[in-house]
């Protein structure tokens, strides 16, 4: 079965780095909560994967379709529980590019959720929504 690895390291008494093929993202918690503000916060960094994910393999449908789009852009947002651990309950990507058919478009979006192994793998933990946003 293939794997996925990435090294988190830390770098100072809050803040750490991941590494993967060459590649980092600093991550700290806000001054508010008692770190240095050096970079995201890990759920933070959940979303934007998920973010990026989503991103990459829409962008990968349209070229794959020879379909242009452009100014692609999607807000991931993470609803917080009111009670219990601190977690994600709900998460919902809105949509929006330009250079194509709605209906192109809203196809576009559907690859990219089936392909998307961020998406796969938490739309099973947490209700996960996508829409398409003019």
């Amino acid at each position: 079965m293939p794997a996925v690895s990435v090294t988190v390291s830390q770098i100072s008494a809050t803040t750490s780095r991941a590494s993967v093929r060459g590649h980092s993202l600093v991550m700290d918690r806000p001054e508010a909560k008692g770190g240095n503000n050096q970079g995201m916060m890990g759920g933070e960094a959940l979303l934007s994967g998920l973010g990026g994910c989503f991103t990459s393999n829409l962008l990968a449908a349209a070229v794959a379709r020879n379909i242009p789009i452009s100014n692609v852009e999607i807000v991931v947002t993470g609803q917080l529980a009111d009670e219990g651990p601190s977690r994600f309950v709900a998460i919902n990507l809105a949509v929006s590019g330009h250079g194509c058919s709605a209906d192109e478009f809203s196809k576009l979006v559907t690859i990219a959720e089936r392909g998307c192994i961020v998406a796969n793998t938490l739309g099973s933990s947490v209700e996960l929504s996508v829409r398409v946003v003019p």
